[in-house]
């Protein structure tokens, strides 16, 4: 077996002959400007890695947030889907699940996620593109018509109108008989992230953040198996962060919302 020091030298052996002529001229770095070597061993990984990586489902969960990690349990498979009016969005959510989904993402049209009916002026060519239309509870419960509340995990992408939209599920469920109790699923309403990047927010910060303290409240109290928000940063980063500024406005937000 090589020692630290053989393998040094093979190291700078394999770059003498590798880089006998100039680098061709390229920003050889990663999109949040870090640079990167031309080559990785493993004198680059911590002196102890055990210790960075850890085990499945304990800190610092390198290697997973749950100690079987899929050998226990698959994860949630959800096509992100929505688009035209409620009834065939409806149709859709069937097919998938039909076809082996295990759960479902939401997809809203412009007007809705901006708290806008789909009669209001400024919905003009709009209504029922990238998502579907909802526009009322009855739109709700036509949208999850023939699918058991209490069986499929929901995931709904939505925030500024995120407390009107649960309100609008909860009352749907509970015409099927469900009680708020046994849903399971995730509403996004991360309306910090909206203003930093993705600007679909309909209301100021203020009012805002305080429908978005009283949904968690509420759902604390109402919907044990809910996941009332869902902080993201992937918006934040395709807006043009760095990785770095990335993780500092992600976890800020959640900070805030603590």
């Amino acid at each position: 077996m090589a020692t630290t020091g053989q393998r040094g030298g093979d190291v700078e052996r394999w770059e003498r002959e590798t880089f006998r002529g100039a680098e061709r001229e390229a920003p050889f770095s990663t999109i949040s400007g870090e640079p990167i070597k031309p080559l990785y061993t493993e004198s680059d990984l911590p002196a102890d890695p055990e210790a960075a990586i850890g085990f499945p489902g304990e800190y610092p969960y390198t290697r997973g947030v749950y100690g079987s990690m899929y050998r226990g349990r698959l994860w949630t498979m959800r096509q992100f889907a929505g688009f035209g009016t409620a009834r065939e969005t409806n149709g859709r959510f069937r097919y998938l699940l039909d076809h082996g989904q295990t759960g479902l993402s939401t997809a809203f049209d412009m007007p809705s996620l901006m708290g806008l009916d789909s009669d209001h002026p400024r919905s003009l060519g709009e209504v029922g593109r990238e998502g579907t239309a909802i526009d009322t509870v009855d739109d709700m419960e036509t949208l999850f018509a023939g699918i058991p509340m209490d069986e499929v995990s929901v995931s709904m992408t939505i925030n500024a109108p995120a407390a009107i939209m649960l309100a609008f599920y909860v009352v749907a469920a509970e015409r099927q008989g469900v009680p708020p109790e046994r849903l399971g699923g995730t509403i996004q309403t991360d309306i910090l992230k909206e203003y930093i990047a993705q600007k679909e927010w309909c209301f100021p910060v203020d009012p805002a953040m305080r429908l978005v303290a009283d949904m968690i409240e509420w759902c604390s109290g109402h919907m044990p198996r809910w996941h009332p928000i869902s902080i993201s940063g992937y918006h934040i980063r395709e807006a043009g962060s760095t990785a770095t500024q990335e993780l500092a406005f992600t976890l800020k937000d959640g900070l805030t919302y603590v």
